[in-house]
């Protein structure tokens, strides 16, 4: 058994530098890394290409490496929450990619698997097959899209063991066990980390072999996006 268990996000987050590709889990602000996030703020690593379902909110998750500029392109699907996204991508500051959000989790699940790209339905006859390969199956036409590259894939769970086995909670459970693995290193950060075999097998939704480092993570803030709360009679 290999123990994956780090001391602190900064050990965790050996190796990151300038003009990386990251993946960072999360839908909206359920499940995003907030440690990583906020050691990569600190650390000033700038020309980052990120690749996640949205970019956060103007003071909180990737919207703070948005403040930063140390983003320099965004690969996401539903980005309307971020007023500084808005401002730097319509002003040029940003480069934009935005994908179908199932072809995003597709991707990310394509490069964890090892295959190279996938045939998707979504997006032929508009601008996003615009300069793809398109092929016909049953009748159907397929846009090729391929597998994601990343350096370092950012992840978030609710509870895990040294080896890099994972458990999620709830929504958290997005874009998160899709990443695993998607990248050249996975660093996974948990809320409560324990020895092997701590964990019920039947419970884990990633093996730790999709894990190359993991940390117990601290002052998880859990913000939520949009509170909507029932009117009282």
């Amino acid at each position: 058994m290999i123990n994956k268990k780090v001391t602190s996000v900064e050990e965790a987050l050996n190796g990151v530098a300038d003009n990386m590709t990251f993946m960072l889990g999360g839908f909206g602000l359920s499940g995003i890394p907030e440690n990583a996030i906020a050691e990569l703020v600190k650390r000033k690593v700038n020309g980052l290409t990120c690749i996640s379902n949205n970019a956060g909110v103007d003071d909180f998750g990737l919207g703070l490496l948005l403040q930063g500029k140390q983003i320099k392109k965004m690969v996401s699907s539903y980005v309307g929450e971020n007023d500084e996204f808005e401002r730097q991508m319509l002003s040029g500051e940003l480069d934009v990619e935005l994908i179908p959000q199932g072809t995003l989790a597709e991707r990310c699940r394509a490069a964890q698997a090892g295959f190279p790209a996938i045939y998707t339905p979504a997006g032929y006859g508009t601008e996003v097959a615009e300069g793809k390969e398109t092929r016909e199956f049953d009748g159907k036409m397929y846009v090729l899209e391929h597998a994601f590259k990343a350096d370092f894939a950012f992840v978030k769970a609710w509870k895990g063991d040294v080896a890099g086995n994972l458990i999620f909670k709830g929504t958290a459970r997005n874009f998160n066990p899709n990443m695993c693995g998607a990248a050249k290193i996975t660093v996974a950060e948990v809320e409560e980390l324990l020895p092997v075999g701590e964990l019920d097998p039947n419970q884990i939704h990633i093996p730790g072999i999709f894990v190359q480092r993991i940390f117990k993570g601290a002052h998880y803030e859990k913000r939520i996006e949009q509170r909507t709360v029932r009117q009282t009679s």
